[in-house]
């Protein structure tokens, strides 16, 4: 038989191994082109006497696949009418068929997972009689489909349930969850674990012992574990499931609704029937806005940049063996972890040896907290431990690849920094400025070598946080820039790359959500109301919360230099006052101190909004203030700021604009980003929307000349990407 997705290699007792193996990818995937070649080794699996059994692994390592193929998703996807649903309802029946044909077709078909296995992977590992995994600790099995806005469409709403119970399997879907061996085989889902050099054996025997399996949901006495939906624990799972699904995702995920649906109207039938259901509700959130805008950011743009898409072409790859860090704070303590985990030898300089070695101290203490989780050993801690090197002396940065200086946030401080640097760092090295709201212009004016300095922007806390904001300033090189994305890429996180200015763009746009919760706050709308706006907007926390996070006092810091440097003012706006009234007359500084917009526990745990918040003012509080409209002034502000920076050419990429919005800054998911946002609206409607708010609450959500244009000629910020990609 002729494959091209999987080899064949049947063996003298007559077992099959089919061996996964996409060509051209390093991870397998399930595209069309491997489920019409499972389909015909189905055929051949029944007819075939001399068959006794399957076994289906993968030729990648560490690796059984990936999920489906979501190019081809999003090719179906594209069309527009009946008969786009029509090929789409008929693709994901299609898939249905195949696995139906292997789950049926007589003979014990076991799965061998070798890595991780994710979506459609998992799925047909699912449709398969008996599952047995690795014991590597780095394998996962899950469902990622509702973080780009899908749900599992090739079984899994159906067949997980009806295998582990809905209430063991609603929470590995709704969220995302990826388990790993052990978890797997404690809940049902994988019925052995073995070494991986023993799966092939493991499989085999249990073929030889089960000649002729049957699916659970295939036998007449089948019952669906723990009841139905109509049982007394069916009916407490998706009542309070539903409640909970509400209450943490405000209804803004179709997709998360879709899988509760699903599985709860998929229970009441049969399995054949289910899988209809499963379809049409899977088609209608592969056709919504929310899922095409969050596959395009969350998966294809996220790619692209992660591999390097904002690269200079004509530069040689870079390899950054040694590193120099500038502080060893929380800030400078982190990129040292990260940067030593990817292998990379890290020379941690501070002003004295206590703080050099209390930086060392704090990678010490992550390094534990993943140990006590399973996730590191203590060979793995001794092994990056022995990467970081405390130092006070600038001359021990002679040998280095590239530099990143992550001391205080003051320009004396910085250009200090920089020149002690270079006076001691080789010609080659690339200075990179962690700053968040500084301009790399005016900083690289203290380097000998401007052409080599370039923004290199983490986001706390570093070990958590995916992105990395790249800022080129005027005089910023090729090479500089290169140097940079590789490094980013090393270290496994994101990058974006942004033109210079005052706030760049993640903290340009991400204050617009914080100040525009203190103008609410100004207007008398009471604190509750504002925060939980916030959340329902999408936001991760209310723009309060925010705050305090960040530090009231930090935001206190900053709106006054900027007033001063840019606005050339004396007078503090409104927003100012609010946060100089709580950090200087009573001392909250936000989490830092215990104390903000929020009352805090001694680890830094959200309790209570502060009850002194309501003193602040003369006037009494607004409780009639609409929420909606409050989450439209939310998501509008921070939306027409990333326009703006588009139009200014601080973003000359959307893909940049959308990552960095959700990985930066939480920016609501489910829209894809600011700028998909905007273009999901119709430009048209979003100007309309915002003269509309700057007709109520002041010029600031008055459209930039670019979104008129954009407005008047029925563009898009994707389609005008679009035609300078083909140019």
């Amino acid at each position: 038989m002729e494959l091209t997705q999987f080899k064949w290699e049947q063996d003298s007792g007559g077992i099959v191994t089919l061996t996964w193996d996409t060509p051209g990818k390093p991870v397998n995937v399930l595209s069309l082109a491997a489920v019409t070649e499972l389909g015909r080794v189905a055929e051949r699996l029944a007819e075939d006497g001399a068959i006794k059994g399957l076994v289906i692994t993968s030729a990648k390592s560490g690796n059984f696949c990936a999920g489906a193929d979501l190019d081809e998703m999003a090719g179906i996807a594209g069309g527009a009418g009946a008969d786009t649903v029509k090929t789409a309802f008929d693709t994901m029946m299609g898939i249905h068929h195949v696995f139906r044909k292997i789950e049926t077709c007589g003979k014990p078909v076991v799965a061998a997972i070798n890595g991780t296995a994710l979506g459609g992977g998992l799925e047909l590992t699912l449709a398969c009689h008996h599952r047995v995994m690795t014991t590597d600790a780095s394998a996962r099995i899950g469902f990622p489909e509702a973080q780009i806005g899908l749900i599992p469409g090739a079984g899994g709403t159906q067949r997980l349930p009806r295998m582990i119970g809905a209430m063991n399997a609603l929470p590995l879907m709704l969220e995302s969850r990826r388990i790993d061996p052990a978890a797997a085989l404690g809940i049902g889902i994988v019925q052995q674990t073995v070494a991986a050099a023993e799966l092939l054996a493991a499989t085999k025997a249990w073929i030889a012992a089960n000649p002729h399996p049957v699916a659970p949901w295939d036998r007449p006495d089948f019952r669906i574990p723990a009841g139905g939906p109509f049982s007394k624990s069916g009916a407490q799972v998706f009542t309070v499931g539903n409640a909970m699904l509400r209450s943490r995702t405000y209804d803004n995920y179709p997709a998360q609704r879709f899988i509760m649906s699903a599985v709860y109207e998929g229970l009441l039938v049969d399995i054949d029937t289910a899988f209809k259901i499963e379809a049409r509700y899977f088609v209608r959130a592969l056709l919504s806005s929310n899922s095409k805008a969050m596959i395009r950011t969350l998966f294809h743009s996220m790619q692209e940049l992660g591999k390097g898409a904002r690269r200079p072409k004509e530069v040689a790859r870079t390899e950054v063996r040694r590193l120099g860090v500038l502080g060893a704070g929380v800030m400078g303590s982190g990129i040292a972890y990260v940067s030593a985990l990817a292998g990379i030898d890290v020379t941690l300089i501070d002003t004295t040896g206590e703080r050099a070695e209390g930086g060392k101290n704090a990678v010490t203490k992550l390094l534990d907290r993943e140990i006590s989780r399973g996730r590191a050993t203590p060979a793995r801690k001794d092994e990056v431990l022995g990467r970081i090197h405390p130092e006070t002396r600038f001359e021990a940065l002679r040998d280095v690849d590239l530099v990143i200086e992550a001391v205080f946030e003051d320009r004396k401080v910085k250009a200090e920094a920089t020149e002690k640097t270079d006076a001691c760092t080789p010609g080659t090295a690339i200075f990179g400025s962690n700053t968040s709201t500084l301009p790399i212009t005016g900083l690289a004016q203290a380097s000998r070598r401007p052409e080599s300095f370039i923004g290199v922007h983490f986001f706390s806390p570093v070990d958590r946080m995916g992105l990395v904001e790249i800022i080129v300033g005027k005089q910023t090189g090729d090479r500089a820039l290169a140097t940079a994305i590789d490094y980013v890429a090393k270290i496994r996180k994101t990058p974006i790359v942004v033109n210079d200015s005052h706030g760049f763009y993640t903290s340009r746009c991400f204050e617009t959500f914080t100040l525009e919760g203190l103008t609410m706050l100004h207007e008398r709308i009471t604190p509750p109301l504002i925060e939980n706006a916030g959340r329902m907007a999408g936001m991760p926390m209310g723009p309060l919360e925010v705050m305090d996070s960040v530090g009231v006092d930090t935001g206190l810091k900053i709106s006054r230099a900027y007033r001063a440097e840019i606005l050339k003012s004396e007078n503090p706006g409104p927003q100012e006052q609010i946060m100089a009234w709580l950090v200087e007359e009573n001392g909250r500084n936000g989490v830092k101190n215990g104390k903000g917009f929020y009352d805090y526990d001694s680890r830094g745990k959200r309790q209570r909004l502060w009850p002194g918040l309501f003193s602040y003012g003369a006037t009494s509080w607004r409780n009639d203030a609409d929420p909606k409209e409050l989450m439209r002034r939310l998501l509008t502000i921070q939306a027409l700021e990333a326009a703006r920076c588009y139009e200014e050419n601080v973003i000359t990429d959307p893909r940049d604009a959308d990552v960095g919005a959700i990985l930066g800054w939480g920016f609501a998911p489910f829209t894809g980003g600011p700028l998909s946002m905007i273009d999901t609206m119709g430009a048209a409607a979003f100007v309309a929307q915002c003269d509309s708010l700057a007709g109520k609450y002041g010029e600031r959500f008055r459209p930039n000349r670019g979104l008129r244009e954009m407005a008047n000629s029925g563009e898009t910020f994707y389609g005008r990407f679009a035609k300078r990609r083909a140019a």
